[in-house]
């Protein structure tokens, strides 16, 4: 074969390795969700027998009890440093909303390249938290719980997947990805052991059998 012809087939190569690469870098997760990482599963089996089991109550309930994206810093509320943590290149506008990058939902497997696809999910809901002692708390210590950014209790996942959740508990909710099961009860024991937050008989036994194939 001529050299020409050879240096122009492997051009053409070449081009189309970098178009096939580019494809498999878009079509895979481009970025992984930054919750802080959870307690052991040992740990969480210990906190677990150590929470009280009651029935719950959701007498008076009302989200706006629970003060939330709260400003964190400068212009950022609570919600756009989340969206910050947990996406890949993301870029803010001086108010600090999210204008560009990528984020990769941990509970269905979905990348998403519009912040307004992605909700933060509080991983403990606020009405599951009303009804498991939050309750008696102060406003000061509801904000803190709604906007806790140190426990493993604020995630960015896909919108209508954070929707469908609402406020279940893992007796009868569980994110899709089976993978990320064991994540997502160590972190829900760990949230209700440090906020000394009860678990109802059928949280308790499903967080159990979660817990013992980890």
């Amino acid at each position: 074969m001529p050299k020409f012809y050879a240096r122009r087939r492997f051009s053409i190569l070449a081009a189309l390795t970098g178009v096939m690469a580019s494809v498999a870098v878009f079509n895979s997760p481009t970025a992984s969700a930054a919750l802080p990482t959870p307690v052991s599963a040992t740990t969480a089996r210990t906190y677990l027998a150590s929470l009280t089991v009651a029935t719950e109550d959701r007498t008076g309930y009302n989200r706006d009890l629970f003060p939330h994206w709260i400003t964190q810093s400068g212009a950022c509320n609570t919600r756009e440093v989340v969206l910050k943590r947990d996406g890949t290149n993301v870029v803010q506008d001086s108010s600090c909303a999210a204008t560009s990058g990528s984020w990769y939902s941990v509970y269905d497997g979905a990348t998403w390249t519009a912040a307004s696809d992605v909700d933060i999910d509080h991983l403990v809901p606020l009405a599951e938290a009303w009804d498991s002692g939050a309750d008696s708390w102060t406003t000061s210590r509801r904000q803190s719980f709604a906007n806790d950014l140190t426990r493993p209790q604020l995630i960015a996942v896909t919108d209508n997947v954070n929707q469908a959740k609402g406020d279940q508990d893992p007796a009868t909710w569980m994110p899709s990805r089976t993978t990320y099961r064991c994540t997502y009860v160590r972190a829900w024991v760990q949230v209700k052991y440090y906020y000394d937050l009860s678990v109802d008989s059928a949280e308790k036994s499903a967080l159990t059998n979660y817990l013992a194939s980890c």
